[in-house]
């Protein structure tokens, strides 16, 4: 594994990672979700080492909100600024994924294959059904999120939000809430409101029915779906789920619909079998293409 910086058109410089492999072949680019990393995510090193070993690339995408708190360059600015979790900006989500996407096209490789997991799902099926780009070959979206929902079943956000609306009401909105968003993260309370309202990630609305479809039913391009049979994000119905948010795509019968036996939403205990299924999926697909 490699660190790699990856410059944004903002100035932003951010810092992913790569596993590289004998040829300029194939690589997957991963989005990773919010503050998962590769310094505390198996998921994505498991992932990355069974790539490269078969002579495939991979890039982990690590965007502004892989870290719950983090200095990057702002060339922009010409100095180093505290971005992350904390302080995330989702008016730029299009932006980043664009940035390791041209990354990886710049380094040379033939085929490139986009795919997210958690929130990075949900940026990445953004991005392709925004983008005018061409040079994606294939996705792979894993335990996407349907962001409404979310916001109603994890622990914290009702209070949360409830004092991100009282400090941004009192002018301090750039105080950090006292204690973790959602259980997970430390959150600034302009920053929780403005996730609440990201409607650019509300891209799989197939249980709140609070979002948009269109991202979904403009990529042009095939994938896979990916979830874990014990997803508890998906109200009970992990293929259901999978298969409600392929509906809404314009040619559903070309995608692919795998679940995981015994997997949670973050696959844990289960990264092996997940790296050998993005594999497995990598080479069924481009005999495919």
């Amino acid at each position: 594994m490699e660190i790699i910086r990856v410059n944004t058109p903002r100035g932003i410089e951010l810092k992913g990672a790569i596993w590289e492999s004998a040829s300029l072949d194939t690589v997957v680019v991963m989005m990773s979700g919010i503050c998962s990393n590769v310094f505390q995510n198996d998921l994505l090193t498991a992932t990355g080492e069974l790539l490269s070993k078969n002579n495939i690339a991979f890039i982990a995408g690590q965007a502004m909100d892989a870290f719950s708190c983090i200095a990057y360059s702002d060339f922009s600015a010409g100095k180093q600024k505290y971005t992350g979790t904390v302080f995330d900006d989702f008016s730029v989500v299009y932006e980043d994924v664009a940035s390791y996407a041209m990354y990886a096209k710049n380094l040379g490789f033939r085929n490139i294959i986009l795919a997210g997991h958690s929130l990075g799902s949900n940026k990445i099926i953004h991005y392709l059904g925004n983008t005018s780009d061409n040079f994606v070959d294939y996705f792979i979206v894993s335990s996407p999120v349907d962001l409404a929902y979310w916001f109603k079943v994890m622990p914290n956000i009702s209070e949360c939000i409830t004092l991100a609306e009282k400090y941004v009401g009192e002018g301090r909105g750039d105080e950090i809430l006292p204690y973790l968003f959602g259980g997970f993260s430390p959150m600034s309370a302009e920053t929780v409101l403005a996730f609440q309202n990201a409607y650019n990630l509300k891209n799989c609305p197939v249980i709140s029915n609070e979002g948009e479809t269109n991202s979904l039913f403009n990529i042009k391009i095939s994938g896979s779906f990916i979830i874990g049979a014990k997803d508890s994000l998906t109200n009970g119905d992990p293929r259901g789920f999978m298969e409600k948010i392929n509906s809404f795509c314009k040619h559903p019968e070309n995608n692919e619909i795998i679940v995981i036996p015994d997997a949670s939403h973050i696959f844990y205990g289960k990264h092996r079998e997940y790296a050998q299924t993005i594999l497995d999926n990598v080479k069924s697909a481009f005999v495919k293409i």
